[in-house]
């Protein structure tokens, strides 16, 4: 692979060694690299989600949804994403409109009871509440202004996917389609889909198979987490570009950047990924053929 000084490597000590081949296809990160994700505009979001829950499942004060929300929140981060499981958006929504009605949470230290917890609300209600909170994310949260442009020009030239660590499948779906990406993206893998996030080999296999199983080191993998996608791409073998710039304030999960990989582009923001590629591809016209 290259690194920032453009010189050739084939592993830098940590999973598969990379075997450098023609690009051929690209995944892409979502949330923070196709669509930033600020603070400010991730509660934008559950302020509105909360809104149409506290009228239309309660009447609830919406002060107390969004008291709740976040509390079953950071429980399901602390609790799933150590074991590399996705959160569950229609487990939290249950415990929230649990606890609105009047089920006492448990301890900081022990599991919901999710059965009963089922109980205090409906599939219907579910559903409903997830509707809004993916109608509340697809308008008040604007993709990178390179983003949709980006992705009809990489269409033109490799295979393209999102892959994305994401609770809720159908949000990224209907974020796609409302933005007209749809069209030129062979799929969207998510980890709510696939069980596990990033960087569970898991989900790198499940892009690679969607993008009809191109050797790993023709895959070139572009997002802003350094474990989960950084290090994770690499693991399986991929190449990668690591995008420096995110919201300084965003609530997604992050790492911090270490020294067991080094990324074949680095890139300040996602408009310089197509020059980036480019002088990937001069690279590996260049380097000594095998064999």
């Amino acid at each position: 692979m290259t690194g920032r000084s453009g010189q050739a490597e084939s592993s830098d000590g940590l999973g598969a060694a990379v075997d450098p081949r023609p690009i051929e296809a690209v995944s892409l990160d979502f949330g923070n690299t196709l669509v930033p994700v600020s603070a400010a505009g991730l509660r934008r979001v559950v302020e509105r989600t909360a809104q149409a829950m506290a009228a239309h499942l309660g009447p609830f004060e919406e002060t107390e949804v969004l008291r709740i929300w976040g509390e079953e929140r950071e429980r399901q981060f602390r609790e799933d994403i150590p074991r590399f499981r996705e959160v569950d958006l229609s487990q939290r929504l249950a415990r929230i409109l649990a606890r609105l009605r009047g089920m006492a949470p448990p301890p900081a230290d022990t599991p919901w009871d999710d059965a009963r917890a089922a109980e205090r609300s409906t599939p219907d209600e579910i559903e409903w509440a997830i509707d809004a909170y993916s109608r509340a994310f697809v308008e008040g949260l604007p993709a990178a202004p390179a983003a949709g442009a980006l992705i009809r020009r990489l269409a033109g030239r490799y295979r393209v996917v999102i892959l994305s660590n994401w609770p809720l499948a159908s949000t990224i779906d209907r974020y796609a389609e409302a933005a007209g990406w749809t069209p030129y993206l062979r799929a969207i893998v998510v980890s709510q889909r696939v069980g596990v996030v990033k960087p569970h080999p898991a989900m790198f296999e499940a892009a690679r198979k969607a993008l009809d199983g191109p050797p790993p080191g023709a895959i070139l993998h572009v997002g802003d987490d350094w474990a989960a996608d950084v290090v994770g791409a690499r693991a399986v073998g991929w190449r990668v570009a690591y995008l420096r710039a995110r919201p300084g304030d965003s609530p997604l999960p992050s790492s911090t950047r270490d020294t067991s990989v080094t990324p074949d582009l680095e890139l300040s923001t996602i408009d310089e990924l197509e020059d980036g590629l480019a002088r990937l591809e001069r690279h590996d016209r260049a380097a000594p053929q095998a064999g």
